[in-house]
């Protein structure tokens, strides 16, 4: 028995927290990036599926009681860890004009998504978001490239390119543009690269959108739209979705900003690829929206630049490891 046991000891067992330790720390801190933005991309997949659940209140509707229970959660959340003090002092001690300049302007981009995401499931403009989500990667490492002076490899810049024609023969083919479309991309830039810049996490800039959002919507609520108060208040399991809305709500905000916070903003914009390509299966799949043949030439070059982006990014991971393997003893 006891020469079986050294037998096996002399083979180490390999798992996922022998792989873990075994990386350097700038690659835990990817992996753990990536990881982050991929649970958050399958978590909006839910979240765009959510409005349908709520019926009969309206896309507006969902996304007015999802800041509140959103909110609701977060703070909870925050208090019983003890943190929520910690977030509101960093939000106290900002004495300047400029610093809640940067604080206060990404909060309406913040609020004008969340209703967007809400609102396009229930409206006929699933793919048109789709679209948009799909172009946010592009302006992403546009921003990476001029703000933080970001470099592209060539793997990456071959991502874009693909991006680009597939967008491109797209647009070429539906002969314009949708508002939405141009929305979810041209202005969440600016909420990542503006809270990035100020240094604000993400649970705090989330806390402070939700916070300064909360007493419009209410009031919204009670003056304006009263029959959503009905409709709510009257049925126990809408009031359990909507629990359930906010509490994937805050996990899927706080993982996605966390790993734009981890990751460099090219790779993790290009990553984000994942996510509208979730969104589009689930908007012809799910939601009915017709897939006409000819999309798939566009979507497909679009897919091929993910692809590209992944073979970049296991590349990445490996070459820290192989650089110290070809190190003479």
């Amino acid at each position: 028995m006891l020469s079986t046991l050294t037998s096996k000891s002399r083979f180490p067992t390999f798992g996922l927290g022998t792989y873990w330790h075994s990386r350097s720390a700038s690659e835990r801190v990817m992996m753990s990036g990536i990881a982050l933005l991929l649970f958050s991309s399958v978590l909006f997949g839910v979240l765009y599926l959510y409005s349908n659940f709520l019926a009969p209140l309206s896309g507006t509707q969902v996304f007015l009681w999802r800041i509140v229970a959103m909110w609701t959660a977060l703070v909870l959340v925050l208090m019983v860890s003890g943190r929520l003090g910690e977030h509101v002092a960093i939000v106290r001690g900002l004495r300047t004009w400029r610093a809640w300049a940067l604080l206060l302007l990404p909060t309406p981009i913040f609020l004008s998504q969340f209703w967007l995401f809400m609102w396009a499931p229930v409206n006929g403009q699933s793919i048109q978001t789709a679209m948009g989500y799909f172009l946010l990667p592009l302006t992403m490492v546009l921003s990476g490239c001029v703000v933080f002076k970001e470099r592209l490899s060539l793997l990456q810049w071959l991502a874009v390119g693909l991006a680009v024609l597939g967008v491109s023969a797209e647009i070429w083919r539906t002969h314009s543009v949708s508002w939405a479309t141009l929305w979810v991309c041209s202005t969440y830039p600016i909420y990542f690269v503006v809270r990035r810049v100020q240094g604000i996490s993400a649970v705090t800039g989330l806390l402070f959108d939700l916070t300064v959002a909360l007493p419009f919507i209410l009031a919204y609520l009670w003056w304006i739209d009263s029959s959503s108060l009905a409709i709510v208040g009257g049925s126990g399991l809408t009031i359990l979705l909507l629990a359930g809305l906010g509490v994937i709500s805050v996990l899927a905000m706080k993982t996605n900003i966390d790993a734009s916070q981890l990751l460099p903003l090219n790779m993790y914009g290009m990553l984000s690829y994942v996510e509208p390509a979730i969104l589009f299966v689930l908007a012809v799949t799910v939601l009915g929206n017709p897939l006409e043949t000819a999309m798939l030439y566009s979507y497909g070059l679009i897919w091929l630049g993910i692809v590209c982006l992944l073979v970049h990014g296991a590349r990445q991971l490996r070459r820290p490891r192989d650089t110290e393997k070809t190190l003479p003893a």
